[in-house]
């Protein structure tokens, strides 16, 4: 019998230590993580194989978080990735702007990793229901 593959998240983000700490807290709970440091890398890697979830920062160099979601959505082979933005930008605008855009949830950074944690789990646990 096959072996399950773990869920693979994509994880966004220019700053390398947030990267590589959401990187090592979702692998470290069983996780297939996937980094991405711009929205180019992340357009690639999402097309290149999909994963069951994005967490987008909202400022990235080149192509914004925003930005990589709006492209989701309108894929149809893409649209109903869970999408997760995360921003040191609080400012309702800002928040308005990326649930309207289509995010699935908005973590203010710092992030806290319980709430990632619960907001991850929580959903991959009910994609595997459905």
């Amino acid at each position: 019998m096959a072996e399950k593959r773990k869920p693979r998240i994509l994880v966004a983000d220019d700053d390398q230590d947030i990267l590589d700490l959401v990187t090592f807290i979702l692998t470290y709970s069983g996780y297939e993580v996937v980094g991405a440091v711009d929205g180019s890398a992340a357009i690639a890697a999402i097309e290149a194989d999909p994963p069951k979830m994005a967490i987008l920062d909202v400022m990235m160099p080149g192509m914004s978080g925003i930005e990589v979601l709006q492209r989701v959505r309108k894929s149809d082979a893409h649209k109903n990735l869970h999408v997760i933005l995360f921003s040191v930008i609080t400012n309702e605008s800002v928040i308005a702007a990326g649930l309207a855009a289509g995010a699935n949830e908005f973590i203010r950074k710092p992030v806290n990793l319980r709430e990632l944690m619960n907001i991850v789990n929580t959903f991959l646990a009910r994609s595997e229901n459905e």
